[in-house]
């Protein structure tokens, strides 16, 4: 007498950087799940660049953020590699791609491969490039477009993507998934992490409340009013700095640690293993995100509105955007009108509230009511 036994479906995962947190937690995810994998992915100098990746894994080079003429360079190295390994993609009955460049390559497998294929595309960032004006933002539509015509699943991380880009501007109605950046059920509470030697610290003994900011350090002018806010509060509020800087300056923030004794960059950090011991140590998570404010940041839900949430840590965020528009929802923390600068320092239960009151009891770094789902 023969069990039956169940075929698990094959996935070919095409990632923009292997060593990112969401493309090992997807990748966790489908081998939870009972799929075969096998992944196909760039690298990029972010976060986790000693992660080694414990399933099959096929490297296709090196990337960077933002750098489009190199990035499309590397896509064509990539599509001869992915040619040499069609074999790879024959019993393939699912291909899940990230970001536009990893579509097209997905769906140059899929046509050496199984024809038959279903493609997922996932997309966790609207970039500039895609809403601009120019012949290279048309022409990425373009090709955005002739891609999801070709794709079973669009893929979200915020519903404003949807809302105001897949649909009304590239005119997609097909069927689409939000899956949100929030961290496992199971994940550690217990585990705590310091900076890395060598990185100065300020001891928050000195300061009413503690604001950190964690992760990608991106967007000019959002620093540039955090320092400018850290000077109007100066002996009041500690601001804290964890993370890789992507498109700010970092030598603009160490100048302003050096005269700021309120402003601190803590260095680089593992996630999500790191995570408890920073947020726990936090009044509020900065995310008001003002680098791409007509639509990325005015449409996306950012990794830290989750993290904070997790660990029980408030939010601050700009009033009207996507994540501002869950914080006031389910009150989760305070939103800020434009000017965000002037309205955040004479916040009137917040910010105002330290300079003119001392005697104010001391509010609990990390409130438990406080977590999103």
């Amino acid at each position: 007498m023969h069990s039956h036994v169940r075929r698990r479906k094959t996935v070919v995962f095409f990632a923009p950087d292997v060593s990112d947190v969401s493309t090992i937690k997807r990748a966790e995810a489908f081998i939870a799940y009972g799929f075969r994998l096998q992944v196909l992915g760039f690298r990029r100098d972010n976060y986790n660049r000693d992660f080694q990746p414990t399933w099959p894994f096929i490297s296709l080079g090196r990337t960077k953020d933002n750098r489009y003429a190199q990035r499309i360079t590397a896509l064509l190295k990539a599509a001869w590699k992915v040619i040499a390994v069609r074999a790879v993609f024959r019993d393939t009955e699912i291909f899940y791609a990230r970001n536009i460049d990893q579509l097209i390559l997905a769906l140059l497998a899929r046509f050496l491969g199984n024809r038959s294929a279903r493609i997922a595309y996932e997309v966790l960032d609207i970039q500039p490039a895609f809403v601009g004006s120019g012949w290279l933002s048309r022409f990425l539509r373009l090709a955005e477009r002739f891609g999801l015509r070709r794709t079973n699943l669009l893929v979200v991380s915020s519903p404003g993507f949807v809302r105001h880009y897949f649909s009304p501007v590239q005119d997609y109605d097909g069927s689409w998934f939000l899956l949100e950046n929030k961290l496992s059920s199971d994940f550690p509470l217990a585990t705590g992490a310091r900076p890395p030697s060598g990185v100065p610290t300020a001891p928050r003994t000195r300061y009413r409340w503690v604001v950190g900011y964690c992760g990608l350090i991106r967007g000019q002018e959002t620093i540039d009013m955090i320092i400018r806010i850290a000077e109007r509060l100066q002996g009041l509020v500690l601001f804290r700095f964890r993370g890789i800087f992507t498109t700010a300056n970092r030598e603009t923030l160490m100048r302003a640690t050096l005269r700021l004794d309120n402003l601190v960059y803590e260095g680089d950090y593992v996630n999500p293993r790191d995570l408890a011991g920073i947020y726990g140590d936090l009044d509020f998570a900065w995310a008001v995100d003002l680098e791409n404010r007509q639509h990325n940041s005015r449409w996306l839900l950012p990794c830290r509105f989750y993290e904070a949430g997790y660990f029980g840590v408030p939010c601050l965020a700009a009033h009207g955007f996507e994540v501002g528009r869950l914080i006031d929802k389910d009150q989760l923390g305070w939103t800020f009108d434009d000017p965000y600068e002037d309205a955040i320092v004479h916040r009137p239960n917040m910010m105002k509230c330290v300079s003119a009151c001392s005697a104010c009891p001391p509010v609990p770094s990390s409130p438990a009511t406080i977590r999103p789902g």
